[in-house]
């Protein structure tokens, strides 16, 4: 064995545990769940503004795993200085978007999500821009399950979710062929 590879072949191993254990490191974390009474809030994130914004978006996963309806009433941030629910919708081929009056109702056994084109947080007079990687802490205030602390995880700008890779990737698997 030449001396070259007594020194490459040690170092090349390094290497490849360096390059495993970097992966690991920067893998994302798994998505947090926060229950409270009967709700189950997920999948909680929103995107990075561009510098002089005022306005943004925040989205989340409400399941009532209970047997009562309950609703959200009210939303509140430092961050902004007001954050209201906001229902956005097409009509007629005219998009409009408006406060939810009178709180947001989970229905016992139903799943309600605040995502881009529908329900979500509309957070008014930004005092910062939003950042990619930021963790906005927001207050949830039910009707029956109280007051909920959660946080905001800031995806990219344009980003379609909170995905691990950034919300980047559309991960609508329809069309493609089975394996």
């Amino acid at each position: 064995m030449d001396i070259s590879n007594r020194i490459f072949r040690p170092l090349a191993g390094i290497a490849v545990l360096g390059v495993m254990v970097s992966g690991l490191l920067a893998a994302p974390a798994r998505a947090v769940e926060v229950k409270a009474g009967d709700l189950v809030i997920s999948q909680a994130w929103s995107r990075a503004t561009p510098g002089g914004a005022k306005t943004g978006g925040g989205f989340l996963t409400i399941e009532n795993k209970g047997s009562a309806p309950d609703r959200l009433v009210a939303v509140s941030g430092d961050f902004a200085g007001k954050i209201e629910v906001h229902e956005m919708a097409v009509k007629n081929g005219v998009m409009t978007m408006r406060p939810v009056e009178n709180g947001l109702t989970i229905e016992p056994g139903k799943t309600v999500t605040l995502a881009p084109g529908g329900y979500h947080l509309m957070m008014l007079d930004l005092k910062a821009p939003l950042k990619q990687g930021d963790k906005l802490p927001v207050t949830l205030q039910f009707e029956k399950a109280g007051t909920v602390a959660i946080s905001l995880d800031v995806q990219g700008i344009g980003a379609k979710g909170p995905a691990a890779d950034g919300g980047k990737m559309d991960m609508k698997m329809d069309g493609m062929k089975k394996m």
